[in-house]
Formats: C-alpha cells, structure tokens, sequence
C-alpha cells in the first residue's frame, strides 16, 4: 500500500514521541539548588550597578558585602536593603563580617547591623578568642553565622575542618560557609567535606581554579579543575537547603561577562543532571 502525506506525518510524530519519552521520564524537575552571587563579585560597582547587574544574570540570591551595605550612618543599611528588596532581590546573607575583637560592643554593633536589614545570617569570620562571645549574640539575636574559611595562608580558618574542630558542641546556628576555592587549596576533597560538614553547612561561595593549589589561579568556573557536577550532586543528595553563591574574584574591573560565563556552566551541568534552569 502506498504511504498518504497525512500517514508520514503521522508516522514521524510518534516516532518522535517514541524519541523523546526517555527523556521526559528523566526530567526532575526545577534545580534543587539556589544559585546566588556575593556582592564582593561587584566590589568596585554601586548598588544601583549591582542591582542592574543581578537582573542580567537572572537571580534573585543575594550575600551582601559591606561595600554594598554600609555600616554606617545609622538606619543606612535598613534604607539599603529596602531598595534592594523593591527591585526584587532576596538578601541571603550579609558579609564577610569580621569579629577580632572578644567585646561586647564590637559584636553588638554588628549583629545590630545586620538585624536592621532584616537578614538572618552572618558569613563571618570571628577570631578563635571571639567566637564563645559571637555564639552568645547568635543565641541573643536569632541571626544564624557561617564561619568562612580562607585557605592555607589564614591562621584562624584554613579549611572548614578547622572550623567544624571548634563549633561541634555549639548552637546549630553556628556552620560554616564552605568556601570551595580556598578549601581545594588547603587540600580538601570538596564533595567528602560538604559530606562531613553536613547538617553545619549554611553557605557556600563558589568559584574555580586552575591550579588547585595557587590562589591566583581563579578562573571562570566551568574552566578549572573544581568537581562541580560532583559538588552539585552531593548537595542535592544532601538536601542543602542553603545558596550557592558565586564570589568571583578576579577581573574586578569588569567581572560581569566571566559571572554570566560562570552561571552558564552551573545552569548547564544542572541541566545534563536532568533539572530544569
């Protein structure tokens, strides 16, 4: 019998049906994940930039660096987050925040800060004398704090281990915020770390590497040797319910197209894992 127009039609239809049904029983669904940025990323930009520069990488996820939320005057840092909030945005985090200091007032005043933004968690990095106090003011404020770690070259918080040696019988709301760049380079197998951080792990700040071991070698992430698929299923398998925050260092002048570079990649890798952008 010969074939009718209408029949090839037809034929071609369900076999592209056929075609696509393996792969619409593998979609999950929306990623599991929230990718943010830490505004360090636009370090030399206004916030007016800043905020101009989010809708252009399409996030709402927002970690605050103090260039982008002033300390001071009082009530600046309320009027701040207000505008960021009225253009969008949702303020995941404020810092890095530093704590040298084991006073009272030093803390208060932070935390006070951070409160009069409405944000509930600090990435911080306190001093080892400072850090009962700051669990105290953790307690007295409700404001959780992700301890940073900055790698080989810092005394106080190479990796997250160091962290995670300190904090184990304090308040839950004292984690840490796993910076993967540094951690790479203090020697951690970044995937088993988020393991054993677990239920501690409140933040992370991502970004990539060339050369495992050398600061300077930061790249776009997608281009270095980061486990990024890795880190994302760990995460996933983890049910992390924090961000995953792009602090992207280097190109200051101009880091915008190595950002969208950046988030192309994460955006990417979640899709081949099956999750929808």
């Amino acid at each position: 019998m010969k074939s009718t127009r209408r029949d090839v039609l037809k034929m071609g239809s369900l076999a592209a049906a056929g075609l696509m049904a393996p792969r619409m029983a593998m979609a999950k669904g929306p990623a599991p994940l929230k990718l943010g940025i830490a505004s360090y990323t636009f370090r030399k930009f206004k916030p007016e930039e800043l905020i101009g520069f989010m809708k252009q990488i399409k996030t709402p996820y927002l970690n605050l660096k103090d260039v982008h939320l002033p300390m001071t005057p009082e009530g600046a840092a309320a009027k701040q987050a207000e505008a960021y909030r009225a253009a969008g945005l949702k303020l995941t985090g404020a810092g890095t925040i530093y704590f040298p200091k084991d006073e009272d007032e030093d803390i208060r005043q932070k935390f006070e800060y951070v409160k009069s933004a409405g944000i509930k968690l600090i990435i911080g990095s306190p001093s080892h004398a400072a850090l009962e106090r700051v669990e105290s003011f953790v307690k007295k404020y409700d404001i959780s704090l992700a301890i940073h770690n900055h790698g080989p070259e810092d005394k106080e918080w190479p990796s997250p281990h160091d962290i995670l040696k300190l904090i184990g019988k304090m308040d839950k709301r004292v984690g840490c915020c796993v910076d993967v760049g540094h951690a790479m380079r203090a020697g951690d197998d970044i995937p088993a770390t988020l393991r054993e951080v677990g239920p501690r792990l409140l933040d992370i700040h991502m970004k990539d590497l060339a050369d495992g071991k050398k600061k300077e070698s930061q790249c776009d992430v997608g281009d270095g040797v980061m486990p990024v698929r890795k880190i994302f299923e760990t995460l996933i398998a983890m049910k992390y319910q924090g961000d995953v925050d792009l602090e992207y260092e280097i190109n200051g002048d101009n880091p915008l197209p190595g950002v969208l570079k950046s988030f192309a990649f994460m955006r990417k890798t979640l899709g081949e894992m099956g999750y929808s952008a």
